[in-house]
């Protein structure tokens, strides 16, 4: 069992750094970065899944608090909104972590995967969707709205997880009207209190490799830093033309893990 960074081999400490930058520069612009970040730490010799699952959440954290905060000095989202929606997303994510320990994921994954496919098709055959924020509630339904979101993807995402950034993007957008720009930096603030709440859970486990947590770490900062960046110059078009992406490939994805959960 490994210890830290430090009795890797070469090869996979730059397979962990590359995989982590890659995952925070496309975290930081739709989520989904858990697609690469996560199957990089399971090639690690001698770690087990819970491991890689805490740390992928350690690094993960340092890449979503980067991009939020690299989000908020220049889109300036609404922390009326984002604060209260990331609280709530957090218990949702510790909640949906305790309940991953006694049921296993495969029961969602076939639901999940039927409810990419909807968004894919949605946000195809609408072009024009999030390229202008119009809000669609106003007053308390519009709060009420946005906690709901945040406990139904924060509970997601400490259950199974990959593409927990995404399905924020697509219900901001869909449900509350926010162009993908906005919808991205608000998502990135709720991301980091589920990466938060799911690490909660871990914590007192012992499944925390710090050593190897803080080189993803490091990495999932460079990449979300710059993925923010990137996100804001391009802005809300090609947020959506890279959201249609990362949501193919968890289509596949989840769709070939059903399929080896079915038949292997």
């Amino acid at each position: 069992m490994i210890s830290g960074f430090e009795s890797l081999e070469p090869a996979t400490l730059i397979l962990i750094i590359v995989a982590g930058f890659a995952a925070g520069w496309i975290d930081a612009v739709v989520g989904g970065g858990g697609l690469i970040q996560l199957p990089a730490l399971l090639l690690v010799p001698g770690i087990s899944p819970v491991q890689a699952l805490a740390t992928n959440k350690m690094g993960s954290i340092f890449g979503t608090t980067t991009s939020a905060v690299t989000f908020y000095r220049r889109v300036r989202p609404d922390l009326r909104t984002a604060i209260p929606m990331a609280v709530i997303a957090l218990a949702g994510s510790f909640g949906g972590a305790v309940l991953a320990a006694t049921l296993p994921a495969s029961v969602f994954k076939p639901i999940i995967v039927a409810a990419l496919v909807a968004v894919a098709l949605f946000t195809a055959f609408k072009p024009n969707i999030g390229d202008l924020t119009a809000l669609r509630h106003d007053g308390r339904t519009h709060y009420v709205v946005a906690c709901l979101i945040g406990a139904a993807i924060g509970f997601y995402d400490g259950l199974i997880g990959p593409g927990t950034g995404s399905f924020l993007i697509i219900a901001l957008v869909s449900a509350m009207g926010y162009a993908f720009l906005e919808a991205s930096a608000k998502a990135k603030i709720v991301n980091m209190a589920t990466n938060a709440g799911a690490l909660i859970f871990f914590l007192p486990h012992g499944s925390l490799l710090w050593g190897v947590g803080l080189v993803l770490g490091l990495a999932n900062m460079a990449g979300g830093y710059l993925g923010a960046r990137t996100a804001v110059k391009q802005g809300s078009t090609f947020i959506r033309n890279v959201f249609l992406a990362v949501v193919g490939a968890l289509i596949i994805k989840l769709g070939y893990d059903i399929w080896q959960d079915t038949f292997a």
